[in-house]
């Protein structure tokens, strides 16, 4: 579509207003969910929380163009908007924290973020920091060598983009040319080291080349700069023509986690500077200015997030603790003596994408 004065960027990028209002509410209900958990973390619910907070935006972007159930994602711990664009519910992000026997990631075996399920084509991550990123370009290989129609996506965080591991992945993704999205959500900080005494020449982006891909620096506060960006590698992907990095530029609104204090290493001024660059109030002007959010549908998007957390609270709460006579199960390839034989997870029922 041409763009003109009056029409909207959303618009321009084929996105139906019922597009945009379903990526607003995404971040809403992102937000919702990691707020909820950290009054959970906070009551003795759960053992500790990383927050997504301040990475809505790009999260929900660059998730937007993948295909639930076609294409595969392999998040990192911070992917609570992530993986629920891609299909998790409030409930099973919940219920993992919680460690329930019935978790879709692991069946409370995993740590608190470390989202996953195979229902929903979202390999779990594992706690050393940039693996997942192999796993993705392994699900690439595997979808060139067979010929099917897949596009992998990975995140991980500026700090994470120095690892071994993702330099190993983007070196290989680029000589095979494999169909794969790398998504670095730089938010400035590696836990509690900086931008400029981690990554040499402060990007991450300006890497792609070398490694024969597009590397591109996006606003991660502008929802549509990082939902173009996803989308033109996602095409990119699917013609054969390989891998994409993207780095969004994002902010932490929270300490690294629950068991960080930011105020530590941070100027107070700068964490309270880091309110006005919130992607979902800046999300929600820009649809105000073009009329696509209203106050009305405001207050009706607001009450149905309110209302899915509550219940998606309540429910995961409800469900049963794990039996430490099963805790063989699901860890290992093969059952051992009392171990029971491993049974596949399912997907938590009643819960709302």
């Amino acid at each position: 579509m041409a763009r003109t004065d009056t029409t909207p960027r959303h618009a321009e990028l084929g996105l139906t207003d019922e597009d945009v209002l379903g990526m607003y509410r995404a971040m809403l209900l992102a937000r919702a969910v990691d707020e909820r958990m950290w009054l959970m973390q906070r009551a003795g619910k759960i053992a500790f929380i990383i927050s997504g907070q301040g990475h809505e935006g790009a999260q929900v972007a660059t998730a937007w163009p993948m295909r639930p159930k076609q294409d595969w994602m392999a998040p990192f711990y911070r992917s609570i908007a992530s993986a629920m664009t891609f299909g998790m519910t409030a409930e099973d992000i919940i219920t993992a924290h919680l460690a329930k026997a019935d978790d879709v990631s692991s069946g409370g075996r995993q740590m608190p973020g470390h989202y996953g399920g195979a229902p929903y084509n979202i390999v779990s991550l594992s706690s050393p920091v940039g693996t997942q990123v192999l796993h993705a370009v392994g699900i690439a290989m595997a979808a060139w060598v067979k010929g099917d129609d897949v596009v992998a996506m990975t995140q991980f965080g500026e700090g994470t983009a120095n690892q071994g591991e993702v330099h190993e992945a983007m070196n290989f993704a680029g000589v095979h040319r494999l169909p794969v999205i790398f998504v670095c959500e730089n938010n400035g900080y590696a836990i509690s080291v900086p931008l400029d005494r981690q990554v040499a020449g402060g990007s991450v982006a300006a890497r792609g080349a070398g490694y024969g891909m597009p590397g591109v620096e996006v606003d991660g506060g502008d929802v549509l700069a990082c939902y173009a960006a996803a989308k033109e590698a996602h095409e990119r992907a699917r013609r054969g023509e390989g891998p994409s990095l993207i780095e969004a530029k994002v902010v932490r609104l929270t300490s690294h986690s629950s068991d960080d204090d930011q105020r530590r290493y941070r100027d107070p001024a700068e964490v309270e500077q880091l309110k006005e660059l919130d992607p979902i109030p800046r999300f929600a002007n820009e649809l105000r200015a073009g009329g696509t959010l209203t106050d009305e549908v405001e207050e009706r998007l607001r009450a149905e997030v309110k209302a899915e957390v509550n219940d998606a609270s309540k429910r995961a709460e409800a469900r049963p603790e794990p039996n430490i006579e099963e805790a063989h199960e699901r860890v290992y390839a093969e059952p051992i003596p009392g171990g029971g034989t491993p049974v596949p997870l399912e997907p938590i029922e009643g819960g709302t994408h």
